[in-house]
């Protein structure tokens, strides 16, 4: 990409951007897919990049109603925009583009991580550092953060915490919490913070107590890991030839769905050993993926120092080189 980055929106700090673009090579007159538009850092510098086309996904209604307020920059012939805006989950991306009539983009990128207004927003219930309501959702529909720390047993709360928080102190949080709600709801952030700092202590590496708890709470109450399954299998499917899938994870759990779909793709299994003299991993056959990544990207010190939230980041991408093959996807006969 040539030139300097459009600013971002002060709110919103894109992970990674350059390396997100550098990877995605966005093009004149393509079509690209921002999964996760969010505060809409990508997307902007996608549709400023070149001259294309970008649909934007976010299940969170504010993200689609700060998307409206920046289509206009990116106008197109007869009073319309590049930017095109779908409310719901990247798990139905393949249907909500459908509705759109749009089968087949040249880039799909997506970022795993919660968006910077979800976190800042004390009333979204995301962030142990601010009180608010105990919440977590990522749109406004379904059960709250609340509502799982207040009624499930403790055994299914400690094994939410340690499979989706990876917190090896899990069954003595969930203990923590059954005994605090036993005298009063946990209903804010701050409630449920201080119960799990009770009992975990802070450990040489600076986070919080409470980042573990919160996390597995946050990916259980919006079935991330389902989500994630789900676009990618369809993401592969969507792109044209030439077309890439970048995607930026921001923990073990994510990038390892994240690793197995692109290997999966690329025609890779993992060698049966890792003594095994062959390569860490072998082709299975004819493929029509690539791994543009052999190992996942990490961000710069100048852009952890910048924004500490990327400092767990990694990034991973892939292409399509050949259209399917029908015949391949038929049973025989």
């Amino acid at each position: 990409m040539n030139g300097p980055f459009p600013p971002h929106d002060p709110g919103h700090v894109p992970v990674m951007l350059a390396e997100v673009m550098d990877y995605l090579a966005p093009h004149e007159n393509a079509r690209y897919v921002d999964g996760t538009f969010g505060g809409g850092g990508y997307a902007r510098a996608i549709l400023a990049s070149c001259n294309c086309q970008l649909w934007g996904i976010d299940r969170d209604p504010t993200a689609i109603a700060r998307g409206e307020a920046l289509a206009p920059a990116f106008p197109a012939g007869q009073g319309g925009t590049r930017l095109h805006l779908l409310h719901g989950g990247f798990a139905d991306m393949a249907a909500l583009l459908a509705e759109d009539g749009v089968t087949k983009v040249d880039g799909i990128v997506l970022d795993l991580g919660v968006s910077s207004y979800q976190i800042d927003e004390a009333e979204r219930g995301f962030s142990f550092r601010m009180d608010g309501p105990l919440d977590m959702r990522m749109n406004d529909t379904g059960p709250t953060a609340a509502d799982v720390v207040n009624t499930l047993p403790e055994e299914e709360l400690a094994d939410i915490i340690y499979h989706y928080g990876e917190e090896r102190m899990s069954r003595r949080v969930a203990r923590a919490i059954v005994t605090a709600r036993a005298e009063a709801p946990l209903l804010r952030t701050t409630e449920l913070a201080d119960v799990v700092r009770s009992v975990v202590r802070p450990d040489r590496s600076g986070i919080d107590p409470a980042t573990r708890t919160f996390q597995g709470l946050r990916i259980h109450v919006n079935d991330e890991l389902g989500q994630i399954r789900a676009v990618l299998e369809q993401a592969p499917g969507l792109l044209a030839p030439g077309g890439r899938l970048v995607v930026v994870s921001f923990h073990s759990l994510e990038d390892r769905l994240v690793k197995q779909a692109m290997l999966h793709a690329a025609g890779r299994v993992p060698a049966p050993s890792r003594h095994d003299p062959r390569a860490m991993t072998e082709r299975t056959g004819p493929t029509n993926f690539r791994l543009l990544t052999g190992r996942p990207i990490r961000p710069g010190e100048e852009e952890t120092r910048r924004n500490p939230r990327a400092r767990s980041a990694r990034l991973r991408a892939m292409e399509c080189i050949a259209p399917p093959s029908i015949a391949a996807s038929e049973p025989a006969a």
